[in-house]
Order: C-alpha cells, then sequence, then structure tokens
C-alpha cells in the first residue's frame, strides 16, 4: 500500500466578515495562439479593489479561449505546454464541427482541458500566488481575437 503524504497544521488563520466587493472586466487582444500573461492587470485590479483578505474569481467569457496559473520564469515551458495540447486536440483532426474553421473544435477540446476560470485566494492584499507562478489567458485560435476576462473579488 502507498503511503499518503503529511499534513501539517493550519498556519496563518484568519476570519471575519465579508465587506468589500468589487468587480471588472478587461479585454486582452491576444496575437494569435499561445498565452498572454495578465498577472499584473490582475493584480492591480486587486490593489484598487481595497480587499486585504478574501477570494479572486477570474473568469474567461470565450470557449475557444481559457485560463491556467502556470511557470512565470521559463518561456520555454509554454512552448511545450503548447506542443502538448497540440498532441491532445490537433489542429487538422478528424472532427464533425468545422464550420468556424479547422482551428475551431481543437480550441473546444484545448478550453475544455485547461479551464474558462480560476480562484485565487488573497491575502494581505495581493494574490497568493506561488513564486513562480503566473496567470494567463491561452487563445486556441490561430488569429488574434479580443477576449474578455471578468474580475470578482470578495473579501475585507
Amino acid at each position: 500500500m502507498r503511503q499518503s503524504g503529511r499534513i501539517g497544521p493550519l498556519e496563518g488563520f484568519s476570519a471575519g466578515e465579508v465587506t468589500r466587493q468589487a468587480s471588472a472586466t478587461v479585454t486582452v487582444t491576444t496575437p494569435g495562439q499561445g498565452f498572454s500573461e495578465i498577472t499584473e492587470t490582475v493584480a492591480a485590479f486587486v490593489e484598487r479593489s481595497g480587499i486585504r483578505q478574501g477570494v479572486l474569481s477570474v473568469f474567461c467569457r470565450h470557449t475557444s479561449a481559457s485560463l491556467t496559473i502556470q511557470e512565470n520564469a521559463d518561456p520555454d515551458v509554454r512552448t511545450d505546454l503548447m506542443t502538448a495540447l497540440d498532441g491532445l486536440a490537433p489542429r487538422h483532426g478528424h472532427y464533425v464541427h468545422g464550420m468556424e474553421g479547422p482551428d475551431d473544435m481543437p480550441a473546444h477540446i484545448r478550453t475544455m482541458l485547461t479551464d474558462s476560470g480560476l480562484t485565487i485566494p488573497l491575502r494581505d492584499g495581493r494574490l497568493a500566488l506561488g513564486t513562480w507562478q503566473g496567470i494567463y489567458l491561452i487563445e486556441h485560435r490561430d488569429r488574434s481575437h479580443r477576449r474578455e476576462i471578468v474580475l470578482s473579488a470578495i473579501g475585507a
């Protein structure tokens, strides 16, 4: 039988009333297929919200683009991730849906494999991301698109 990992105690516990909320929409114009880092824009929203402790929702209003949290130090990671997505949902697979072009159905599959929404904790007025984590919009279509991202935060 395989051993499970050791779970430590709760650290930095806090509790209180929800007293603030904020929301906004940001539009990202993508250059075509690939990753667009949006971490700084999202962090600026959090700072402007005045929320110190809480939770942030980041939501992509499209079915052929998605969101992810990934390493932001080495761009080779993003290259390898696109290669992996190409293998999982190839551009010229034998898809039934094709009226919007050969890149559309693979884009829907890639969105299903990644996600349209993220939830990120807020601590001390900042995104509680790890050292090498960034927030990315992934464009799955070949040409440029304008993508709307909805930001909502609640907390105190």
